[in-house]
């Protein structure tokens, strides 16, 4: 049930930014935020530690420092401060030469397309922004996104460009240059351009750390711009890796920094009360039992903020999905995120929510400026009118069954509320991570991931080899290959097969599978 001086106590607002975050119905009362005062002080002293230069990543022997991307005065050193304000105005520069026409493609007149080439943070960052604040009639360039190793995929999105690759600059992003779904779309999408006969290097721009095996490939680009040691990917939005689509895309970059300098300020308050980012990560601890318990289901009512989840998905599972916690006990952290956007969750999986199990929160996101919204389809109703009936309906619904919600208020979506959203969420995230004790700026689990999918290639090049004219099973092929996977060794044969590269004879079982080559 709806309680006013509840909602009153438990709502956060920055008026600097025009985001207010209602915790009123989080289940959770004053009393319970007052027994966390002491976690909440340890948190905001880490807070100020990590903003302050502290190594925050000891397993890299690295800072953390998205903070000082929007304010470059409070880096710990001068030299950090002018690389990031080079950074800024270099992007700048460069979007405008390329807007002017003083930077030009090898044949086209102008470029006006851009090949985004990246995995993760350096995609979903851009994706969300590029959908966000993105018009078709009013986007100085259009930017398309390579975002997977999926030739299938590449070849979509080439196709996309509808013949105009001639005029279309690729932005390659890549911290290291090794990452093997940035360099499989770079040397995919680096071949389209050979076959049109252009010259790859004449369009391509790259986003990496100096001194990187790409930097070092890139000479002879366009354009290099810098990557930090102290910014993780999932926090580089607001670096050159989404400043400079965005730029390019004629977004405001300017207004994005400010707004998310803003939410920073609102969120260095020390009280949980006063300020948004605590009040939504005491919000998490309290729905998810501080262990993840719950997951938390974002929806935000606009489509502008489709992509939200997404991203957000990236942000909070990769940086509280933990094994181990700071003192190194497993605890097997992490919160989940999915949704979508309403009013279209609402015909989807919003009767769970209320009906089902209840092993969730839910996050609302409401835009309060509908924007385009003259036409009336009923006398005195327009369509955002429904819009957010339906947002605050679903909150009803949800409330009636005591089912918590968090509901986040915008003002508008613009490029200042969204790097001001972006920054509220990332400090969220840092203040959850010291709530519940865990490292949130590394990810072993990721680099788990790709050792494995290297020794797996590694596999499959000698199954390759070990194929021959007469056919075999996979535990023979396996065998001859030195490894007693044959689960594994069965996968990549029928994927080899699958594609042309080997001959499959099916069994009844996989076991009686026989390979061979073509």
């Amino acid at each position: 049930m709806a309680d006013w001086q509840r909602f009153n106590r438990l709502r956060a607002a920055s008026t600097a930014t025009g985001i207010a975050i209602d915790a009123s119905r989080m289940g959770f009362d004053e009393a319970w935020l007052d027994s966390m005062r002491p976690a909440f002080d340890n948190a905001f002293a880490a807070m100020r530690e990590l903003e302050a230069g502290a190594i925050a990543n000891p397993d890299e022997n690295r800072m953390v420092g998205h903070y000082w991307l929007r304010a470059p005065k409070r880096a710990p050193t001068a030299e950090i401060a002018r690389e990031i304000e080079s950074s800024v105005a270099a992007v700048k520069a460069f979007a405008a030469s390329v807007h002017e026409g003083a930077v030009r493609p090898e044949r086209a007149p102008r470029f006006t397309d851009v090949l985004a080439v990246g995995i993760g943070g350096s995609a979903l960052g851009p994706q969300l922004v590029a959908d966000a604040l993105g018009h078709p009639a009013r986007d100085r360039m259009r930017v398309h996104f390579v975002d997977n190793t999926d030739p299938d995929g590449i070849e979509r999105t080439l196709a996309a460009l509808g013949g105009k690759l001639d005029a279309t600059l690729a932005i390659v992003t890549s911290k290291s240059g090794g990452t093997p779904e940035t360099r499989n779309g770079m040397l995919a999408i680096a071949d389209a351009y050979r076959r049109a006969g252009l010259d790859f290097a004449r369009h391509a721009v790259a986003i990496t750390m100096p001194g990187s095996q790409l930097d070092k490939h890139a000479a002879g680009w366009l354009a290099r711009f810098p990557m930090f040691d102290w910014v993780g990917g999932r926090t580089s939005e607001l670096s050159a890796v989404g400043l400079l689509p965005a730029a390019l895309q004629g977004l405001d970059v300017d207004a994005m920094l400010a707004g998310a300098a803003a939410m920073d300020e609102a969120t260095r308050i020390a009280d949980a009360l006063a300020n948004p980012a605590a009040l939504m990560a005491a919000a998490w601890f309290h729905a998810a039992d501080g262990r993840g318990a719950k997951d938390m289901v974002v929806i935000p009512y606009k489509d502008r903020l489709a992509l939200l989840a997404r991203y957000l998905q990236q942000l909070v599972m990769e940086s509280l999905g933990k094994r181990e916690d700071l003192a190194g006990k497993v605890v097997e952290q992490g919160l989940a995120v999915y949704g979508n956007k309403g009013s279209t969750d609402q015909h989807a999986y919003v009767q769970q929510l209320r009906d089902g199990v209840a092993n969730f929160f839910l996050v609302l996101v409401r835009v309060l400026e509908a924007g385009s919204d003259a036409l009336e389809v009923e006398p005195g109703t327009t369509s955002g009118d429904y819009l957010h009936a339906f947002l605050l309906g679903t909150r009803e619904a949800i409330g009636e069954r005591s089912r918590a919600s968090l509901t986040v208020t915008m003002r508008r979506v613009d490029a200042a509320s969204l790097g001001a959203l972006i920054a509220l969420f990332e400090r969220a995230v840092g203040l959850y991570a010291s709530l519940v004790g865990i490292n949130a700026y590394h990810q072993p689990g990721v680099e788990a991931g790709k050792k494995a999918a290297a020794s797996i290639l590694g596999l499959q090049s000698r199954l390759a080899a070990a194929l021959d004219a007469t056919p075999k099973t996979a535990a023979a092929l396996a065998q001859a290959a030195g490894s007693a996977d044959v689960e594994t060794a069965f996968l990549l044969l029928e994927h080899l097969a699958a594609n042309g590269r080997a001959r499959m004879q099916p069994g009844t079982t996989p076991a009686d599978a026989l390979f061979a080559t073509r």
